[in-house]
């Protein structure tokens, strides 16, 4: 019979059991319990608390996401913490509507319906379920495909469908050079057929409700995955807020679906689209913005006089939020109302 604990978390009062061999983080995961998290490998401290009582051991991490100082004064990474006793931990940052939203991880078969070449880097995957996934818009599941060659590939993808649709998912991935899963897909490794195993969900950057002030939606690359879901999700909920959706790319041939989002602003005029372009030559025609996109940002910022009012979502490579995070701040937007998510091809959340 397996070792059964409880592991305690304060300030907020929730208690939920871990299994021997379990990590912290998955056990709450297991039970509903949307604690920080972002990586879930020990590489980005998200999920960094401080461990107040109890015995417990953690597995190999990054001294990135914990120094030998924190760990020496109690610190710990749940995604890599073992319980070994009763446990009791203060989390260090929590939203109380996360918790109060939290959605089982669970794990479902389906298999890979459609694949579609969206630009020359861009791909759109469709994933049929064998039983519904609940999930809010903007979180991401951990997807795992055995290769014709027999060899299995996990890899974070985002959903772009709205929350509504919870059986057929559809994904928009970007296709790196050493990137397995998007390479496979182009070279014939992974075909129409394939079936999958979906794990999750997972990710904080997700749609917040009944919120005042405007929406402000920021993406580039693959990051118009979970960005199209939030936007969707947004429109169907009725709350009546405008919205600014910025998307950054190179030039006019990487923006995609677009006429999909002309139908959508011409449906709802509260929605304003601004594509950035950072590398289109003169003279090709393109009236629009240039430059990167946090730099657009922060100029329809000023523009609007929009100074902390609203929610941020920002889903992109790390250069990109790196850049925008520093223009948010100027703007006077708090924490709390800012939700990243950054598509890293090597980490957890690798080639979303």
């Amino acid at each position: 019979m397996t070792d059964v604990h409880t592991v305690r978390l304060e300030p907020v009062g929730v208690e939920f059991e871990v299994e021997e061999n379990e990590t912290i983080l998955d056990a709450a995961f297991r039970q509903g319990i949307a604690l920080p998290h972002g990586c879930k490998e020990g590489q980005c401290s998200a999920c960094k608390c401080v461990q107040l009582d109890g015995e417990t051991e953690m597995l190999k991490y990054s001294t990135f996401a914990l120094n030998d100082m924190e760990k020496d004064s109690g610190h710990v990474l749940m995604c890599r913490t073992l319980a070994w006793s009763d446990v009791e931990i203060e989390l260090l940052n929590y939203d109380e509507e996360v918790l109060s939203k939290s959605i089982p991880v669970k794990t479902f078969t389906g298999k890979i319906t459609d694949f579609e070449k969206l630009t020359h880097d861009i791909r759109g995957v469709q994933i049929e379920l064998d039983a519904p996934l609940k999930f809010w818009a903007g979180q991401y599941v951990d997807i795992t495909v055995r290769t014709e060659a027999g060899e299995e590939i996990t890899r974070s993808f985002s959903m772009a469908n709205p929350p509504s649709e919870t059986q057929k998912l559809s994904f928009i991935i970007k296709k790196y050079p050493d990137g397995r899963f998007s390479n496979e897909l182009d070279d014939g490794g992974i075909k129409a057929g394939a079936e999958v195993s979906v794990e999750g969900p997972y990710g904080m950057c997700f749609r917040r409700e009944e919120r005042e002030g405007p929406v402000v939606l920021v993406g580039a690359g693959s990051g118009m995955s979970p960005v199209w879901s939030i936007l969707n999700d947004h429109l169907t909920s009725g709350e009546d807020r405008p919205v600014y959706f910025f998307y950054g790319a190179r030039s006019q041939s990487d923006l995609f679906k677009l006429d999909e989002i002309g139908a959508l602003t011409d449906a709802h005029p509260s929605v304003e689209f601004i594509p950035v372009l950072s590398h289109e030559e003169e003279g090709n025609g393109w009236a629009g913005e240039r430059g990167f996109v946090h730099e657009c940002v922060d100029r329809r910022l000023k523009e609007l006089g929009i100074d902390g009012e609203g929610d941020v979502y920002a889903c992109g490579p790390p250069p990109m939020i790196d850049a925008l995070t520093p223009v948010l701040f100027m703007h006077d937007f708090d924490t709390d109302r800012i939700f990243y998510d950054k598509f890293t091809p090597t980490s957890g959340s690798s080639g979303h």
